[in-house]
């Protein structure tokens, strides 16, 4: 039913970005599966770099915010073999680069929260925390963490 509704919409969960450093992008701890920081990556390029209020506008950080959502999904997904092991979205985390006096950080994170409800309905409905930073690794504009259940 997810990958149905992402075709729909033009959106696939693609092959599981590689780290850019030590740690590892997943990990699972009873039944919560926890990622690392996922960034707007598309076949190891970053798509959306630069500072949210100045090199970006909020809707534009919102889709880098829905990729970073879908690199969070593959990594699940390579732990669990299909989304349909999944409960419960638990928590969102999203970091944007922000630029001095930007202050609608929950408007880009709802990029990636309004895509989690339509994809999974009720269980998609998390808690988040929505922060705004004066950087993000290799200078990408939004980078996200997930918390799920399976």
């Amino acid at each position: 039913m997810v990958e149905e509704i992402l075709k729909e919409k033009g959106l696939e969960i693609p092959e599981a970005p590689k780290p850019l450093a030590a740690y590892i992008p997943v990990t699972k701890v009873g039944n919560l599966i926890f990622t690392a920081g996922q960034i707007p990556l598309k076949n190891g390029k970053l798509i959306y770099e630069g500072k949210v209020g100045k090199d970006l506008s909020v809707e534009t950080a919102q889709k880098a915010a829905e990729l970073c959502l879908l690199n969070g999904l593959s990594v699940i997904k390579s732990v669990t073999g299909s989304l349909k092991n999944i409960k419960k979205i638990v928590k969102a985390t999203v970091f944007v680069n922000s630029a001095e006096g930007f202050t609608d950080q929950a408007k880009v994170a709802n990029g990636a929260s309004e895509l989690l409800v339509e994809l999974f309905g009720e269980k998609g409905k998390h808690v988040r925390s929505a922060v705004g930073v004066n950087e993000l690794p290799i200078n990408s504009a939004v980078e996200i963490e997930l918390i799920v259940e399976v």
